[in-house]
C-alpha cells in the first residue's frame, strides 16, 4: 500500500504531501517541532474529505484534522502512521444572508477574515480571540471556542446553526440549519462542537450573525482588592444593561509585563496595582452610550471599586488596549520556558484559587513565575507559569505544575478547559471536571460514532 500515491489519485497530486515535506511543518503556532505523518491530505471539498476518510476506515489508518494549529493541548499531534487531513484549502465563504442573519462558510476558513467579510453588510461575528488571523472556524468548532465576548454572546457553540461533518467511515452528514430556532429531534450538531475531531470533521458550517454595534466605549481601570474586581463585573453589567461586552482581568505580574519593553505597550495607567480590568462596552447609541459607559466609570470611582482608570477616547485607543490583553507572547521572551493553561473557576472562588495554585507552586515546583489573566467576565483563568529552560527539563516537571493548577480545583467544581479542549495535555486531569460515568457516556458515543477509533486517537480519554 503507497498511501500518498493511493490519495493523490483520489483528490489531486498537488494535494498530497509526502513525509518528507510534512516534515518541514511545524506541529502548531506554539510548538516548532516537525511534525510527522505517513500523509498530509489536503481536500478542497467536503466530497473530497470524505474519499481521504473512507480510504483511512478501509486501510485501517489514522487520521488527525487540522485547522489552524493555534490549539495549546496538542489535541492535533500527529505520528508517523497518522493520515493528517488538513483544511487550509477549505476557504469559501460560500453565501451571507443578511436578512436570516446567517453564512454559510467551509471549516478551513480563518475566524479574522470572516469577520472582516461581513463588514460590508454592516453584521459581525461575535468570536473573538487573539489568534484570530490563524485559528479556523472548523477548529473554533471542534474545540468550542471562547474567546474575548463570552460574557454576552456565549461560546462558539452558541453561534453555530448547523454544520456538515464526515464520520469516521466516511458518510457525510448535512445538517446546514440556517434557523434560530430548530426544535425537530436530537441537536446533532452539538455532537461534533467540541468534540476536537474525535467523533467526525466538520467541514461546513452555517453561522449566526450579529448586526454590527455602532459604538465601542472601553476602559483600562485599577483596582486594590479583588471582591472589588467582583463587584465592579456586576455593577458595570448592571448599570450598561446588557451592553457589556469584555470584561478581562489581568494580575499585576502579566499587566507589569505586557507594559515593560522589551513589550511594545506602555502602561496607560500605573503598574502598581494588584488588578487591573479591561471594559468594553458595545451598542448602538453614539452619545447615549458613552455618557452611561462615563457615568458607570464615574460611580464605581464613588463606590471605591476603582482607584484609577484610562478612558479610550478613539478606535486606536480600544485597540490599544486590546493589544496589551493579547501580548501573550511576551511570556516567551528572555529564553524562559512557560507552562499555559486554560481553566474555568467560580468567580467567588477565584481569588482563593490563585493563592492555592502560588501556594503549590511555592511547595512543589520552586522558582518560577506565575502570570495570572483571563476572561474573569465568564470564569475562565489562564494561569501561566514560568521558568528558566534548564528548570523546565527537569524530570517530571510539567506534570509537578499541571497538578499545581488543577488540583486545587477539586474542592471548586472547577473545570481544568474553559476554551482549548482536552487533548492529550489534559487527558490524565479529566476525572477533575467530570464524573466516571460521565466519561462513560462520552465513551460510548466514541464507540458508535468511531468503533474503530480511527479519528484522532488516543485525544480526550
Amino acid at each position: 500500500m503507497n498511501i500518498v500515491a493511493d490519495l493523490r489519485a483520489l483528490i489531486g497530486e498537488n494535494a498530497v504531501l509526502p513525509p518528507e515535506v510534512i516534515n518541514e511543518r511545524a506541529c502548531g503556532v506554539w510548538n516548532p517541532d516537525p511534525l510527522q505523518g505517513a500523509a498530509l491530505a489536503r481536500p478542497a471539498s467536503t466530497k473530497e474529505v470524505s474519499q481521504v476518510v473512507k480510504y483511512c476506515h478501509d486501510n485501517d489508518l489514522t487520521m488527525v484534522t487540522h485547522g489552524g494549529l493555534t490549539g495549546l493541548v496538542h489535541g492535533a499531534d500527529a505520528v508517523s502512521t497518522d493520515v493528517i487531513i488538513s483544511l487550509e484549502r477549505m476557504t469559501a465563504i460560500e453565501s451571507i444572508d443578511p436578512q436570516q442573519r446567517c453564512a454559510i462558510a467551509q471549516a478551513g476558513v480563518k475566524l479574522q477574515a470572516f469577520q472582516e467579510a461581513l463588514e460590508p453588510y454592516d453584521l459581525m461575528f461575535p468570536l473573538d480571540l487573539g489568534a484570530r488571523g490563524t485559528a479556523s472556524l472548523g477548529g473554533n468548532a471542534a474545540t468550542n471556542a471562547g474567546g474575548n465576548r463570552v460574557i454576552r454572546y456565549g461560546m462558539m457553540r452558541d453561534m453555530v446553526l448547523g454544520l456538515e461533518a464526515v464520520l469516521a467511515d466516511g458518510t457525510i452528514v448535512t445538517s446546514l440549519n440556517t434557523l434560530i430556532k430548530n426544535n425537530t429531534g436530537y441537536d446533532l450538531k452539538q455532537l461534533f462542537i467540541g468534540s476536537e475531531g474525535t467523533l467526525g470533521i466538520i467541514t461546513r458550517l452555517s453561522l449566526r450573525l450579529r448586526e454590527a454595534p455602532l459604538t465601542r466605549n472601553m476602559a483600562l481601570v485599577g483596582l486594590d482588592d479583588f471582591d472589588n474586581v467582583i463587584a465592579l463585573l456586576k455593577h458595570m453589567d448592571k448599570a450598561l444593561g446588557g451592553t457589556l461586552s469584555a470584561f478581562e482581568t489581568l494580575w499585576q505580574p502579566f499587566y507589569r509585563l505586557v507594559t515593560t519593553p522589551p513589550a511594545h505597550g506602555r502602561p496607560p495607567i500605573s503598574q502598581d496595582y494588584p488588578y487591573y480590568v479591561l471594559l468594553e462596552s458595545q451598542g448602538a447609541d453614539p452619545d447615549g452610550d458613552t455618557n452611561r459607559f462615563n457615568a458607570s466609570l464615574e460611580q464605581a470611582f464613588e463606590d471605591g471599586l476603582i482607584v484609577d482608570a484610562a478612558i479610550s477616547q478613539s478606535e486606536s485607543d480600544c485597540e490599544a488596549f486590546w493589544a496589551l490583553r493579547d501580548d501573550v507572547e511576551q511570556i516567551f521572551n528572555n529564553g524562559m520556558v512557560p507552562f499555559i493553561h486554560d481553566v474555568s473557576v467560580p468567580v467567588n472562588k477565584m481569588a482563593q484559587y490563585a493563592a492555592d495554585v502560588q501556594r503549590e507552586l511555592d511547595e512543589n515546583v520552586g522558582e518560577c513565575e506565575l502570570f495570572l489573566f483571563g476572561h474573569l467576565g465568564d470564569g475562565n483563568l489562564h494561569p501561566t507559569i514560568r521558568m528558566a529552560a534548564d528548570k523546565a527539563a527537569e524530570p517530571g516537571m510539567k506534570k509537578r505544575v499541571s497538578a499545581a493548577v488543577y488540583e486545587p480545583m477539586r474542592p471548586f467544581n472547577g473545570s481544568v478547559s474553559a476554551e482549548h479542549g482536552i487533548g492529550l495535555e489534559k487527558k490524565p486531569y479529566l476525572d477533575v471536571s467530570r464524573s466516571a460515568e460521565e466519561i462513560g457516556l462520552m465513551r460510548l458515543l466514541k464507540g458508535a460514532l468511531d468503533p474503530k477509533g480511527l479519528l484522532n486517537p488516543g485525544k480526550i480519554f
